[in-house]
Formats: structure tokens, C-alpha cells, sequence
């Protein structure tokens, strides 16, 4: 069974993805990086055991969501949609980082999103 935690996850996948949607070269380019991966660190990276291969897919959508801010617009819609479609693709493999590995921890076990050392996805 999924930790409560496991509801956060796929909660602040979505608003990663409507944020990464959202983006409108070249309005807030400065702050698309940090929009995007706020309601995970808010939600979600403080209650979770640290594990590299999380934090490894957290940084891997910062690096896309610059990369996305970065893409000028010049070089047209089709290179803006694949730098956005890159940043959508990251946002999904860390929201499946987090089911596969996440285990939740003792602040997160307190808050009530499941026991610690649990998983935060069911691993059937």
C-alpha cells in the first residue's frame, strides 16, 4: 500500500507539469526553475529518507527547466516544445524516483504521511 506521502508526490508532479506547460518564453525565465520544483520541495523532498538517485532526478529537472528558460525564442516553437517536453520527461522520472526509492522519514512519519522507513510507493 502507498504511503499518505505517495498523494503528495503525484500532487506536486502535476503542478511541476502546469507550470512546465505554463511557460511562455521569455516572461519569469528566472524564476521557471525554482516554480517548477517548489511544491516538490515543499511538499515532499523534507519528508522522504535522502537518497541520490532522488536528488539526482530533482536536479536533473532544474538543469530542463533551465535549459527551457534559456531556449530563445528565435529559434522557434518546435525547439521551445522539445526543451518543454524535456522538462515534462524529467518531472515524470522524478516523481517515479520518488514512488520506486522514496522512503519516508521521521518528519514525514510525524506529519502523518505514513510510518517511517516506509515506502512511499507500494512495491508489489
Amino acid at each position: 500500500m502507498d504511503a499518505e506521502l505517495a498523494d503528495h508526490v503525484r500532487a506536486a508532479a502535476a503542478a511541476a507539469r502546469r507550470h512546465a506547460l505554463a511557460f511562455r518564453p521569455p516572461v519569469d525565465k528566472d524564476a521557471l526553475p525554482w516554480s517548477v520544483i517548489e511544491a516538490f520541495d515543499a511538499k515532499v523532498r523534507g519528508h522522504v529518507e535522502r537518497d541520490r538517485r532522488i536528488e539526482e532526478e530533482r536536479d536533473r529537472v532544474l538543469i530542463a527547466a533551465v535549459k527551457l528558460a534559456e531556449t530563445p525564442v528565435e529559434e522557434g516553437e518546435e525547439t521551445i516544445a522539445a526543451a518543454r517536453a524535456h522538462l515534462v520527461d524529467a518531472v515524470d522520472y522524478l516523481e517515479q524516483a520518488v514512488l520506486r526509492f522514496g522512503l519516508v522519514n521521521r518528519q514525514g512519519a510525524k506529519l502523518g504521511y505514513g510510518t517511517h522507513g516506509q515506502p512511499v510507493g507500494s512495491r508489489d
